[in-house]
Order: C-alpha cells, then structure tokens, then sequence
C-alpha cells in the first residue's frame, strides 16, 4: 500500500511529518491519548470524539480489521487518529474490511510512522493542544495561520453533527457471543425511557434494552415541556441523557431545559456528558482537567461497596467537588482523585462519568443499567 506524506502542526510550535492513510485533506481538532489495548474501531466510531485527534499508545493498530458489527455509531467522528504502525493484514474471523479502507469509506483521517510515545509525552506534560494535520500544505508557517484561525474545540457545538435528526426506538439487545448477531430488545419491563441523543453510543442502547428497558431516542434540543407531558400521562417513565463531545459549558440551552427536567422529578440516569450537564444545571460548573481520562484500562472505587472497578473512560472535563452539597459522591477515580459518579440528595437522578456499556470492555460497571431499571 501505498502511503501519502502528512503535515502535522501543533499549537506549541511542535512540526512533524508523518505518512497519511485513509481520507485526505486539512483536518483541525484537539491531541489527546488514548490507552486501549484493544478496540480501536469503537473509539473512532464513539461520536464523543468529534472534534479530537487520538493518539493510540497501542503501538500497532489494525491487526483485527474492522467490521459492520462494532460500529458504535453510523460513522467515524474523531479528526484522525495517530498510530505507531498500520498493521493493514487483518487476522481476525469477524473481519471485513481492512482498517486503511474502513478509514477511506467513512472519510477518516490516518497517521501513522510517528512517534506515539513522544505526543503522548507531550500532551501528558503540557495537556490537549489544538493541532492541524493536512496532506495539502507542507508549509509549518501556512498550517499555523490556518490553525490560528481555526475554532477551538471549546468554543464549537457539536451536537447539530452528532445527534439524531428524528425520534426513533432502538431495537437490538447486547452482542451474542455464540450467534454473533446482536440480541432483540425485549421491552420486558413495560417500562420506556426517553434518551436524549447528545452523540450516544449504540452499546449503552444495547444495555438499557438488555435489562427491558424500552428505548426512544430523542433529538439534543427536545424541548423539556414535551419530556414533561409525556411523563405526566403515563407513556414514559424516564430519561436518559447520553455521552457526547466538546466542552459542556456552552452547551447553555441544553442546561437550561434540564433544569426543568429537574424540577419535574423525572428519574434521570446520565453517562459522562450527561453527567456534567446535570452538574452544570444544578449550577455547578464544570473544569477541564490536566489531559483527561481516555482508556478502557481505569480504576474506579464505589464508595457505597468500597470495590475497585476497571472503567472505561473518556473525557476531558469533570464537575466540581463543591457539588458534594447536594449530591453524595458513588464513585471516585483512582488516578486522579477526581468524581466519577453521583446520586442526587431528594432526587430521583443518579449519573457516572465513565462508561459502564464499554465495548470491547471492561464490563465490571455494567450493573449500573439494572439499578436504572429498578428506579424506575
């Protein structure tokens, strides 16, 4: 196969020049690292990702190639990717397709024979940095004026690009192992819950179907009165509030109608955007941490248990520990000390901050979707 020189500037004055494979272009987005061993066609597939760049720590990606199967949304959404070396020879019986050709249907960015180690160096020292990659201009100075009048990934809304246009029902339980085909939604419960789609991932649909939840998933900017209504005569029983990406700060309108949410006492359960959009609402800002959290290999403590679990995790913000005051604190990360999970005093809302649906794995959280289940 044949590989295209790229150009990579990063806003620290860092200039690289890498090999291309996948879409070609200019592309613009914010560095972060990711440390999964395995599951790389999950994470670029995870709409939480739009707007980023990620760098595998894995040094070789494309061993198990890609399939239609473990897609976790219709798309690739991440900016591009960054590995060590393009393994482009699936071995894998679920395979379809190879990874350079998955990346070119679905108009990802690839860059691969860099050194990983250096820019995971670099964002854990100095924290996400927005970057330019382009195949076009190999000009340092070129790309840092186009990166210098480019949107920072904080001051973009991204939910018009990753959410659901219309209404629909999700249909399809977790993944059999012995079938290979995903499992129907039972709707055992006679219970439905509402999901607001702020670029939601298919498996966390599987595992609220799983336990017989029925599933409705709603646009991001569903008007709150309408949840209300619905809720008030019987027809559902719940929300949910999805994962999603860029900075939830400016995501004020959705705050907004959460806070109404709120003052209907309708259960909520909420997974990491939603996490820190339900602090937001309850006016407790969220920050921005050192270099994030992203990797399937985490340990988080359940303070009501005081057992450890290894999470999945993807995030750059977190929520204050000033919302202690209204909300007792379930679960903490272990590496940095910050909140990962809570339950709010008086009312029926609970969220977490990693992901307990997390595809390939770990599966230690899953039990999360059964308490929501007898919630509501």
């Amino acid at each position: 196969m044949s590989l295209k020189p790229v150009w990579i500037y990063i806003e620290n004055g860092v200039f690289l020049e890498g090999k291309s494979f996948g879409a070609e272009g200019t592309r613009v987005g914010e560095i972060v690292f990711n440390t999964s061993m395995t599951g790389y066609q999950e994470i670029i597939t995870d709409p939480s990702y739009a707007g980023q760049f990620i760098v595998f720590t894995m040094p070789e990606i494309g061993i198990v190639g890609c399939n239609a199967d473990d897609m976790e949304s219709s798309s690739v959404h991440a900016s591009g990717i960054f590995i060590r070396n393009l393994n482009d020879i699936p071995s894998n019986f679920r395979s379809q397709t190879a990874f350079s050709e998955f990346l070119k249907k679905y108009n990802g960015f690839g860059i691969c024979d860099v050194d990983t180690r250096f820019l995971t160096k670099m964002i854990r020292k100095n924290g996400p940095q927005m970057m330019i990659a382009s195949t076009k201009e190999s000009s340092k100075e070129v790309l840092k004026n186009l990166l210098a009048n480019s949107p920072r990934i904080e001051e973009f809304d991204y939910m018009p690009q990753v959410s659901t246009k219309k209404s629909y029902i999700h249909e399809s339980g977790m993944w059999d192992d012995k079938k290979l085909e995903y499992k129907k939604a039972s709707h055992a419960l006679n219970k439905k819950v509402v999901a607001f789609d702020f670029g939601i991932k298919r498996n966390i649909l599987n595992e609220l179907c799983e336990v017989g939840i029925s599933v409705e998933v709603v646009p991001y900017d569903t008007k709150a009165e309408t949840i209300i209504k619905r809720f008030e005569e019987g027809d559902i029983h719940g929300v949910f509030l999805s994962n999603g990406p860029g900075d939830p700060l400016i995501l004020k309108n959705e705050a907004k109608e959460l806070k109404k949410l709120i003052t209907a006492k309708i259960p909520i359960f909420a997974i990491c955007l939603g996490h820190q959009l339900l602090s937001i609402a309850h006016g407790y800002d969220t920050y921005k941490l050192k270099f994030g959290q992203h990797g399937g290999n985490h340990p988080v403590r359940n303070e009501n248990g005081k057992t450890v679990e290894i999470t999945a995790q993807n995030h750059n913000y977190s929520v204050p520990e000033e919302i202690c005051k209204i909300a007792k604190i379930t679960h903490m990360n272990l590496f940095d000390n910050t909140i990962e999970g809570l339950e709010y005093i008086n009312e029926p809302i609970f969220s977490i901050q990693h992901h307990p649906e997390a595809s390939p794995g770990p599966h230690e959280s899953k039990y999360i979707f059964a308490e929501f289940a007898k919630k509501i």
